[in-house]
């Protein structure tokens, strides 16, 4: 599978440089215990099934190391990796291989993390209608990474922060007055961008439509409501489930009809992928 990553190589360079600088510091002390022409081969598995994620950051790792390193990929971002199968195959220089054998791990361990629970969400709500989204519920600096994987995993992105879209929520609600202050005040912004509500009842479902809302995020609703949700809406706008979504229930509220519904989990939730490296 190819997934097309958006994000500029002097981006990911940038993420990968700041963490190597985190884990060598001024050098590799151990490293130093190999002789500084010994060259060696590695090959990197998976443990467990997965959804890969990551190649572009573990390359840079390698890159900023040693230019003469080879990382020859047998699977593909996106792609539904078995586990012990094998990732990659490198050769070069032992010192820099072993310099940045845990740094480029964890950058491929966590977004195929990401990507493996976002491909789990998508699997369980296969052949409906409905879009599975990330939210902003994720690690520190790794927002953008993150979201790519989501979409190795088959999910999609809400908007990336702050900037690329407005949400309307309670608080915003009791600020501006009512719903439809708070939504004319945001279409008075003319930002060009989606304009969303949070709603927790059908009343104020009602209200979001009467204001024009362009997405209506219904915050916690049951089936019923959901389903009432989806009737009242006529395909008026976009509406979107949140709160407490779990693989146990989102097949079902997938069912209601609803057009989209928001994982924090996605990126919140996740367990690291096993990996391991063995050298040669």
């Amino acid at each position: 599978m190819t997934i097309e990553n958006p994000l500029p190589a002097a981006f990911i360079a940038s993420q990968v440089k700041l963490s190597l600088l985190e884990d060598i510091g001024q050098e590799d002390l151990t490293a130093n215990l190999i002789p500084a022409d010994a060259v060696a081969s590695a090959t990197l598995i998976t443990r467990e099934d997965a959804t890969l994620c990551g190649m572009q950051w573990f390359n840079s790792v390698f890159e900023q190391l040693d230019a003469s390193i080879s990382v020859n990929w047998k699977a593909q971002d996106g792609d539904r990796v078995k586990a012990n199968s094998i990732l990659c195959e490198l050769h070069g220089p032992a010192r820099s291989l072993l310099t940045g054998e845990r740094t480029a791990m964890n950058f491929l361990q966590t977004l195929s993390a990401t990507a493996t629970l976002s491909s789990v969400y998508a699997d369980a709500v296969s052949g409906l209608p409905v879009k599975i989204l990330d939210t902003r519920k994720t690690i520190p600096g790794w927002r953008v990474a993150q979201k790519y994987a989501v979409k190795c995993g088959g999910c999609f992105n809400h908007r990336v922060g702050l900037y690329d879209g407005i949400l309307i929520k309670e608080n915003h609600i009791m600020a501006a007055g009512s719903i439809e202050r708070a939504v004319h005040q945001a279409k008075a912004l003319s930002a060009n961008v989606p304009i969303e509500v949070e709603v927790e009842s059908l009343a104020e479902l009602k209200q979001a439509l009467v204001a024009g809302a362009d997405i209506i995020l219904l915050d916690n609703f049951t089936i019923d409501d959901l389903k009432q949700a989806v009737t009242l809406n006529k395909g008026q706008s976009e509406l979107e489930a949140s709160g407490g979504i779990t693989l146990g229930n989102i097949r079902s509220i997938a069912e209601t009809g609803v057009d989209r519904i928001s994982v924090g989990a996605l990126t919140k939730d996740i367990k690291a992928v096993d990996l391991s490296m063995r050298f040669s």
